[in-house]
């Protein structure tokens, strides 16, 4: 009996884990979508700025 709740009890420790690890893949796919929005919404500005500092020099 007490081998079988040490059983659940360690399968619950890795379900935190993979639930953990879900939420932490999460994070960095929304982090990278908002990294890729922000370049492609700046990227022209960014262009046309360094173009302008080119021409300067």
């Amino acid at each position: 009996m007490i081998q079988y709740l040490q059983i659940l009890l360690n399968a619950h420790r890795d379900e935190e884990r993979g639930a953990s690890a879900v939420e932490y893949g999460l994070l960095v796919s929304l982090i990278a979508l908002a990294i890729i929005v922000a370049v492609t919404a700046l990227g022209g500005e960014l262009s046309g700025l360094f173009a302008a500092v080119t021409a300067g020099i």
